[in-house]
Formats: structure tokens, sequence, C-alpha cells
């Protein structure tokens, strides 16, 4: 007699766990992860943010002058705008900095520089320095200041500046008006903060902790105090702060009377508060680098007042009467509105200065020639790599007729198409592919979820918990690299390959830190890390000085378009995206930015169209796009 046997569950966990440990590399699948003495591609320790530092601080000191070393200081050699930096000057740097050489924030354009001259016999009043530290920040040593080394990491040394006697009343001048300004700005955000009573402060200081806990890495200035919720620096909660850590400033706040409380921390939290009831908490990342001050905010929303108001059509957002907290607390809230109200008619995007981790948000022009033939030649790319392995009914000259061919026969995404077990991944795949080429793109990407089908399950159920379990397996991200970019990983189609897979787990990464901020506040998603998931595209530059993973994947200038895809109607914001990245040469524009998210629009439309062929029944899961196959398709 035959007995019946049973599963060894106990070696499936084995083999499991092994399979666990192994390492995922492309170049190293089959053995063990964490054998190796030392990395397989080591980056040197002044790659990226240091080195452009050190060569910032190199270029600042051989300038044939002060003003042009300043400007080297302020543009980081021509890598972020200057007005960031001087927006990030504490008020006795802002003072120096107009006195010394006319730079100033408040004027358009560079003023002029004054005339320095003191004489050969005249001894200077006051023996100043101007820096560069660590963080990328102009520092400047001010009449009353110690030396700049005592307080400050600097890159280098300093550049001696002597102040004439006429320097000295100046800034004087200059910094008595300063500081009026600052007194008197404190003293109306208390009187703000005290009319909202305990409760309104309360509701203010969770917000803006739920802010800081949701929100990309920001580092912010009130004076000379830094509040960042980045790294290792954290002051507000973040991923080294838990909400409610005591040295978070935010919640150190929440027993302290308001008569206690700092004037930095009262303009923090005026500042914050005003910025996310402009456009919520992605506004912040609009004031990274640079000094809360209720003149900075109102800069914010008055060139944001003014972009918005050149969309034609609906309701104009007058100016303020005063910069009183009160009046820009109004015009925040109109010009929300507003964003909301233009939103559907023009598109926002962003702009990213990587070094500084500025953001800064654009209306984009309409399509023009260069958008509509890379397009055009996308959309040829597309529709005969589809057409190749059968008859589908595609066709059409435009994302747009492409789309709707999809939209009119969308049976086929679930049917094993060419070498792939579904349409949809087919379509992923040869729409990124296209991208590559027709962006001369160095690499070109999309991510989105393997299984539509355990999604659909899972929000039939309501099974928050489940979903909030689901960790990197459960997404993907197809890579797709262009042949000529191994030139900068050592030639190696083994380098490109793995740089490839890093790539894609990083953006696996992405996809599980967006999608439960699209879910119902369960404990579970509450208590999960993840950030509120991107609505609007955005290109960034110089990447490659600042962000670590960028650093090591060369990753200079990029467009990430999201896109929000439904599924059972509920809309998932950030679902899928295309990005496009470059290591060298030129930098995105505009209008590369308007055809890549036509592109991704694509994308999600047919994941949208999957997802609903699972809400009738059929099962949609995506198996391609591991290490397995990143590494057979670029060594090939």
């Amino acid at each position: 007699m035959t007995l019946p046997t049973t599963p060894d569950t106990t070696l499936s966990r084995k083999a499991a766990l092994a399979k666990a440990r192994q390492s995922r590399r492309p170049s190293r699948l089959g053995r063990r992860a964490g054998t190796t003495a030392e990395p397989d591609y080591p980056v040197s320790e002044e790659a990226g943010f240091p080195g452009l530092l050190k060569r910032v601080w190199q270029e600042a000191t051989a300038a044939p002058d002060l003003p042009s070393a300043v400007d080297t200081l302020l543009t980081l050699a021509g890598h972020v705008p200057a007005d960031i930096q001087l927006r990030a000057l504490p008020a006795p740097e802002e003072c120096a900095l107009k006195v010394l050489v006319g730079r100033s924030w408040r004027t358009t354009g560079r003023g002029a520089a004054p005339d320095r001259t003191t004489g050969d016999s005249a001894p200077a009043a006051f023996l100043g320095e101007i820096g560069l530290n660590t963080s990328g920040r102009v520092v400047i040593r001010v009449p009353s200041r110690p030396p700049l080394a005592s307080d400050e990491d600097l890159v280098g040394g300093v550049l001696r500046v002597p102040w004439s006697a006429l320097d000295l009343a100046d800034y004087r001048t200059e910094l008595a008006a300063a500081a009026e300004r600052l007194r008197a700005s404190a003293a109306d955000c208390r009187e703000w903060l005290a009319a909202a009573g305990p409760g309104g402060r309360q509701d203010m200081l969770e917000g803006l902790k739920e802010a800081a806990l949701r929100t990309a890495p920001f580092v912010l200035y009130s004076g000379d105090r830094q509040y960042t919720n980045f790294r290792d620096r954290n002051t507000l909660t973040g991923k080294t702060l838990w909400p409610g850590h005591p040295d978070c400033a935010l919640s150190s706040l929440t027993t302290v009377p308001l008569e206690l409380w700092s004037d930095s921390d009262v303009l923090m939290v005026v500042c914050l508060t005003l910025l996310v009831r402009s456009a919520g908490f992605a506004r912040i990342e609009e004031a990274n680098g640079t000094q809360l001050t209720t003149d900075h905010l109102a800069y914010l929303l008055e060139r944001t007042r003014l972009a918005y108001n050149e969309v034609p059509g609906g309701q104009q957002v007058p100016p303020t009467a005063s910069p009183r907290v009160a009046e820009l607390s109004d015009l925040a809230e109109v010009v929300a509105r507003r964003r909301r109200e233009i939103a559907p008619k023009v598109q926002l995007y962003r702009e990213i200065h990587g070094p500084l981790m500025h953001k800064v948000e654009r209306i984009a022009a309409a399509p023009a020639d260069d958008a509509m033939r890379q397009e055009a030649e996308l959309c040829a790319r597309v529709r005969d790599r589809l057409l190749i392995s059968g008859d589908l009914p595609i066709s059409g000259d435009t994302l747009a007729e492409l789309g709707a061919a999809i939209e009119a026969s969308p049976g086929w995404l679930a049917e094993p198409h060419g070498e792939f077990r579904t349409g949809l991944e087919s379509l992923v795949y040869e729409t990124v592919r296209a991208a590559t080429a027709a962006f001369d793109a160095d690499f070109a990407m999309s991510r989105g979820m393997r299984s539509l089908t355990a999604l659909v399950e899972a929000l039939r159920a309501q099974d928050w918990p489940k979903i909030a379990t689901w960790d990197l397996p459960h997404f993907f991200c197809c890579v797709v690299p262009a042949p000529r970019a191994r030139r900068y990983f050592d030639d190696s189609r083994t380098h490109l390959a793995d740089t490839a897979w890093s790539i894609s787990a990083r953006m696996q990464y992405n996809s599980w830190h967006f999608l439960v901020g699209n879910l119902p506040k369960a404990p579970e998603i509450v208590a999960r890390d993840y950030f509120v998931p991107p609505s609007i595209p955005d290109v960034a530059y110089y990447s490659d000085q600042h962000h670590h993973g960028h650093v090591a994947a060369r990753v200079r200038f990029s467009i990430r378009s999201p896109q929000a895809v439904e599924v059972l109607g509920r809309t998932f914001d950030g679902f899928v995206d295309l990005r496009l990245l470059r290591c060298e040469g030129l930098p995105f524009g505009e209008q590369d930015l308007l055809a890549a998210h036509r592109v991704s629009g694509l994308i999600a439309k047919a994941t949208s169209l999957a997802a609903a062929l699972v809400a009738d029944g059929v099962d949609i899961e995506i198996k391609a796009f591991d290490s397995q196959w990143h590494w057979e398709t670029i060594t090939r």
C-alpha cells in the first residue's frame, strides 16, 4: 500500500531561506550574499558632493577678485542658482554680503560691487572671512563672530576679507534694519500663533510632524539653527527620529508654553504651516536650503502667485496688502485654490537642483516640435515592436491614438506576447526600450507592481495589514540601458548589468515607499514607513553631486514622470512612472519632460486597463524584470 505524502515544509523553508541569502546582483547570482572582502565597484570618497565642493573651493581661491570668488561659491561653480545660497544666509551674513560685494536675494539680478578701495596705507578696520562648509553653504565671518574654523566644518581654508571703516558703518546700518525686520516678524508670528490657541498650535505641530515624516529629505534654517529630517543630522521626525522623539524640534514644543518658544522655532512653525497650506507637504522642498523667514515665505508665495496668474481663465490671485502673517496665511490658501483650478489645464512640474536638494515649481509651456518629434519616434518604435509578434489591434501615430487602440481591445495585455508571459510586460519593456533611444538617454526605466491580482484581492477584502507587509519583491522595475552607456562603467557589460539592477532595486523600494500612501490610515498603514506619493513630474540637474545611489550609478541628469493608476475605482498616485537618466552631456529640458510624461501616461493607461481585466477575473502577474532578466538582457 502506498501511504499518502505531505510536502516537506521544513525543506521548503530551508530552501527559501537559502535563496534569500543569495546575492541578487546579476554577476553574483547563486552565490551567497555578503561574502566579498570589499565592494566590487568601490566609489572614491571624493566622488559626488565632497569632490564637487573641493573643486568649487579650488576655483573660488583662484578667482581674480572677491565678487568672482563669491559667485563661484554661491552657484557651486555653476551647479545651482545663486539665489538658493543667498536665501540660506542668516541676517548678519546676508547684510555682510550685500555690503562687501553687492549681492542680495532682495534685488533682481546682480548688484554692482561696492568700491572697497581703502588706500594702500589704510589698515583694515576688521579682517573677515568667507568660506564653504561641508554641507555646501557659504559661510561668512562678521564682526562679533569667532573665526569660521572654530564653528564650521570647512571644505578648505578661508578667504580673508578686509573690511574698511565704511564697510563697517554700512554693515551696522544694514544689520539694524534686518534685526528690526526679524524682531517685528517674530512678534507678528507669536501673535498669530497665540490667536490660534493651544488646540490650533497642537494641530499645526501634529501636521508638521506628519509632513516631516512623509516628505523627502529637506534641510532648512532659521538663523543659525538647522531643521532637517535628513540622515543622521535629524532635528525633526524622519528616518532617524521617530514621531514623538524628544530630540525632534516639533515634538519638544508640544507641552511648552508659547512664551518659551524661541524665535527660531516660532518662525519655523509658522513658515512651514503656511508652505503646507499653499500646496501640501511637497511645497516644503521648495524652501530647501533656505532660511525660514516671513520675508522668504512672502517671496515664494508671490513668485507662485504671479506664475499661477499667467494661466488664462479663472479668478486671479491678488497680492497681499502687507507681509503680515495673517495676510500671508490668506494668500497661501488662495494660492492653493488657484493651484487646484489650473492643475487640469496646464502641466505643473518641479525643477530639482540636486546638490542642495532644492525644488522649484514650474508651469510648462505647450508641447512644441521637439516634444512632438520625440513622441512620434517613440510611437513608431513601440507600435512596430509590438506588431512583430502577431496581429494585435495596435495602431496610431500618437500616444493618445496608441492608448485608444489598447483600450478598445485590452485583452492581449493578459496574454503571452513574444518572449513575455503577458502583453503588459511586453508593452512596458518595449516602451522603456523605445524611450532609451527616442530621448537619447543612457538609462530608461519604468516600475510597478508584480501581481495586480494580489492587489485586487487585498483591496476587495480591505486587508490593509496584508498590503502593509508586502516588501520589495512584490514590485518590479524594468531598466533598459543604452548599449553605449557601458563606457561609463569600465566598458563592461557585467558592470552595466549590475548597475541596472541596483537602479531597479532602488526603484522597487520607491514603489514600496509610495503604495500605502494611497490607502486608508489603518494602524498598520500609519505605522509603516512611506512618503506621500508623487503626482507631478520633475527634471533634475546634477543629482550625482549628492544622492549616494546616483553617485554610484552616474545619474547626473534625470526626468521622473509618475502617473496614477486606477484599481477597483481607487486612484493610486505614483503607482507607475517613467524615468530617463543621462550620465553626462546635456541636461533634459522642459520639452523632454512633456514628451516623457505622455509616454508614462501610456504605461499608466495600460496598467489601469490590466487592473480592470483582473477585476473581471483575469490573473495578471509580472514575472520578468528580476535580476536574472537584467543579466540576460544586458550581457547577451
